[in-house]
């Protein structure tokens, strides 16, 4: 199974770039990992948050295919535990998932029609965390369940 991880702009700050950048070394001996930054968008301040989630949408959608199976990263998304999210990916590896997606999207959340496509959405927390601190708590969860899966120790129960 592919895991794709959509995100709507860069991880600017090199202290979780290099985060992420370890945790992404690390899954390669898992799963085949795919990272897309979608750009952010520019001359947002005439824009309405509906309009630049309406345009974030767009560019989004254009990455996902009909038979991805799409999860949100989203605040009113289910929360799980670690070992309850590795039980989520290796329920959809079983269930012959080719491409798993996971998306952050931009500062104002999701377009409906992004929302429509989505088949579930995912809570990291009940507390708001930056938009770039997501994507490597993110990673480090994606990895951790992994070695759940494996019955690796790197999770202590």
């Amino acid at each position: 199974m592919k895991i794709t991880f959509i995100t709507v702009g860069k991880t600017e700050d090199a202290y979780l770039r290099d985060g992420i950048e370890k945790y992404v070394k690390r899954l390669k001996h898992y799963t085949k990992l795919e990272i897309v930054d979608l750009p952010e968008l520019k001359n947002t301040k005439s824009l309405s948050p509906e309009q630049q989630k309406s345009r974030e949408a767009e560019m989004i959608l254009k990455k996902i295919s009909p038979l991805d199976h799409v999860t949100l990263l989203d605040e009113n998304g289910a929360e799980f535990t670690s070992k309850e999210f590795a039980g989520y990916i290796d329920r959809r590896a079983i269930a012959g998932t080719n491409n798993l997606v996971f998306i952050v999207g931009g500062p104002y959340g999701f377009d409906r029609q992004v929302y429509d496509r989505a088949n579930d959405k995912l809570s990291l927390s009940q507390m708001t965390f930056s938009h770039q601190m997501v994507r490597l708590f993110f990673i480090e969860q994606l990895y951790r369940a992994f070695t759940i899966i494996k019955g690796e120790p790197y999770h202590h129960s």
